[in-house]
C-alpha cells in the first residue's frame, strides 16, 4: 500500500498551525492544509503490513490502505469514493477525530503511524473543490416515512442513508440550524459551519426534509410521530450533564456553569444567530477561568475562553499525569494511554494533574475562589493538600450521565440508565430498534452513551441499515 518501502524513506509529518499567539484572535479554523505533494508523500509511508490494524481501530472500518494508495498514485477521485464508501462524513472526521485508526497503525509501534487524519481530511477536501461530490437521489421511491429526532452526526448520517434507499426522511431539530453539537458544540475554530452547512445542501438535494426549531417531546408529542411514521430514529444524544459538585459548598453561586451552557452561546455569536434575553450570557473576558474536566469538551473550553480574552485559564484533572510515552507492550495496538497536549492546552492554560474540587467561595452572589486538594492514586485526599484558584468563571465539563429523560423518551415510556443505554436494548449491533416499540429505534449517544462523532456516524449508517431492513424485508446498505 503505498510506496512499499515509503515507511523506510519518509518521515511522519502532521499538518501545521497557525501560531497562538494570531489564531486566538479569531474564531477561523487554524490548521495549515498539507500541499498535495506532502499528502502523497505521507500516503507513501502506508506499508504493506499484512493485517491493517487501523480498519479495526476506526470505528467506521475505512478501508485505510486502499484511499493511501489511490492518493500516493494520484487517483483522489476514486479516493474519495472509497472514502465516502464507509463514512458519510469525512470532512468531519478529518478536523474533530482524535484518530484511533493512528493509534492502531502498525507504525505506531515507535510512535510514527501514518498521518491518516490530514490524509483523510485532503481527499475530502480536493473532492469538494473539484466538485466531486453531488447529490445522489434515489432513483425510485420506496413510500416508507422516517422521522428521525436529532441532527447530529447519528441522525444526519442515517437521514442520508435512509434517503439514498428511497425512504422519505424528515429530520426534527430543535435548534435554529441541522447539525447538533458539530453545529453548537464543536466550536467555530476547531471546525467551521460551513462544513456543515454544505452537508445539509446535499442530504436535501437527495430528499431529505429538515424541520427545525422543533423539539419533539415539547412542540411535538413524541408519539403522534409514532403513529405518522413507519419508523422512527431517535437520534438526540446524551446531553444531561454530570455536576459533580451539586451539594458542594458555593455551587449556588453565579459564575458556574455547565461547559455546554458555554460553548452554544460563543457558537451562536460567531453564526450572528440570536440568543434568547432570557438566557444568562456567560463570558470569559477579563476573568480567570477554571476548567474542571480534561477531555475535548474542557479543551473546546479553553480555546474559546482565551478568544473571549480571559485573564488566565486553568484546567483541573482529577486524574494523574499519563506518561510521556505509552507502554507498548501493554496498549498497541489499542488507544495508548499517554500525554496529550490539545491545541487549546498549548494556547496558554496551565493544566493541574491529580486534583479534586472540593467547593467554591465567593463575594456578593458571584464565585471568587475554586477550593481543591491534591488526590492519590485511589484518587483519595492527600492531607494538607488544600488549596484554593483565583476563579471568577468555573466550567464545568466533567461529561454527560445520558439522554434528557423529560420530553420525548418520557413521552414514548422509555427508561434510561446511566451513560444512555436503554433498559433492555439488546448490545448486539445489528438490532437498533427498542425492544417492544414496534417502529422505534436508536441510534448515536442517546444508544450508547456519550461517545465519539465517528462512533456516531457508524451508529447512523448501522441504524439506517436496521430500518431499512424492518420497512423492506431486505436491504443493501452497508453495515
Amino acid at each position: 500500500m503505498g510506496k512499499p518501502t515509503g515507511f523506510l524513506e519518509f518521515e511522519r509529518s502532521e499538518r501545521k498551525y497557525a501560531p497562538a499567539d494570531e489564531r486566538t484572535k479569531h474564531y477561523k479554523e487554524f490548521v495549515v492544509p498539507p500541499t498535495e505533494s506532502e499528502s502523497k508523500i505521507q500516503a507513501a509511508r502506508c506499508m504493506d503490513c499484512g493485517i491493517p490494524f487501523c480498519h479495526t481501530g476506526c470505528p467506521v472500518n475505512n478501508q485505510i490502505p486502499d484511499w493511501n494508495d489511490l492518493v500516493y498514485n494520484d487517483d483522489w477521485q476514486e479516493a474519495s469514493i472509497d472514502l465516502h464508501s464507509t463514512n458519510n462524513f469525512p470532512e468531519v472526521t478529518g478536523r474533530v477525530c482524535p484518530a484511533p485508526c493512528e493509534a492502531a497503525c502498525t507504525l505506531n509501534i515507535d510512535d510514527t503511524p501514518v498521518t491518516i487524519k490530514s490524509i483523510e481530511c485532503a481527499i475530502v477536501d480536493r473532492a469538494f473543490a473539484e466538485g466531486w461530490i453531488k447529490p445522489q437521489p434515489p432513483e425510485k421511491k420506496t413510500g416508507g416515512k422516517v422521522a428521525i429526532v436529532g441532527s447530529g452526526p447519528a441522525g444526519m448520517a442515517a437521514a442520508q442513508q435512509l434517503a439514498r434507499s428511497g425512504h422519505d426522511v424528515h429530520v426534527y431539530e430543535k435548534n435554529a440550524r441541522p447539525g447538533g453539537l458539530m453545529v453548537y458544540g464543536i466550536p467555530d475554530f476547531k471546525m467551521e459551519k460551513n462544513i456543515i452547512a454544505r452537508r445539509v445542501k446535499q442530504l436535501e438535494a437527495e430528499g431529505v426534509t429538515f424541520h427545525c426549531n422543533v423539539n419533539v417531546g415539547v412542540d411535538i408529542d413524541a408519539t403522534q410521530l409514532q403513529k405518522d411514521y413507519d419508523a422512527v430514529l431517535l437520534a438526540m444524544g446524551s446531553e444531561k450533564a454530570f455536576d459533580f459538585f451539586a451539594h458542594a459548598p458555593g455551587r449556588e453561586l453565579d459564575g458556574i456553569h455547565f461547559a455546554m451552557d458555554f460553548l452554544p452561546q460563543q457558537n451562536r455569536r460567531v453564526a450572528d444567530e440570536s440568543i434568547p434575553n432570557s438566557v444568562h450570557q456567560i463570558s470569559a473576558k477579563d476573568k480567570h477561568v477554571v476548567v474542571i474536566g480534561g477531555g475535548d469538551t474542557g479543551s473546546d473550553c479553553i480555546g474559546t475562553s482565551f478568544r473571549q480574552g480571559a485573564k488566565s485559564v486553568t484546567q483541573l484533572e482529577i486524574m494523574p499525569r499519563p506518561p510521556e510515552k505509552e507502554n507498548k507492550a501493554m496498549t498497541w495496538p489499542h488507544w495508548p494511554m499517554k500525554l496529550r497536549v490539545s491545541t487549546s492546552q498549548a494556547e496558554g492554560a496551565d493544566t493541574l494533574y491529580s486534583v479534586s474540587t472540593t467547593g467554591f467561595s465567593g463575594e456578593d452572589g458571584k464565585v471568587k475562589k475554586l477550593d481543591y486538594v491534591q488526590v492519590d492514586n485511589k484518587l483519595q485526599p492527600i492531607e494538607g493538600s488544600a488549596a484554593c484558584l483565583d476563579a471568577d468563571l468555573v466550567l464545568l465539563a466533567m461529561g454527560f450521565s445520558g439522554p434528557i429523560e423529560e420530553g420525548a423518551l418520557q413521552q414514548l415510556g422509555l427508561g434510561s440508565v446511566p451513560r444512555g443505554r436503554f433498559k433492555g436494548v439488546d448490545s448486539n449491533e445489528d438490532n437498533y430498534k427498542l425492544p417492544g416499540k414496534n417502529n422505534l429505534f436508536a441510534a448515536g449517544d442517546v444508544r450508547r452513551g456519550q461517545s465519539l462523532v465517528v462512533w456516531a456516524i457508524r451508529e447512523g449508517r448501522q441504524a439506517a441499515r436496521a430500518i431499512d431492513l424492518h420497512l423492506m424485508g431486505t436491504t443493501v446498505l452497508p453495515r
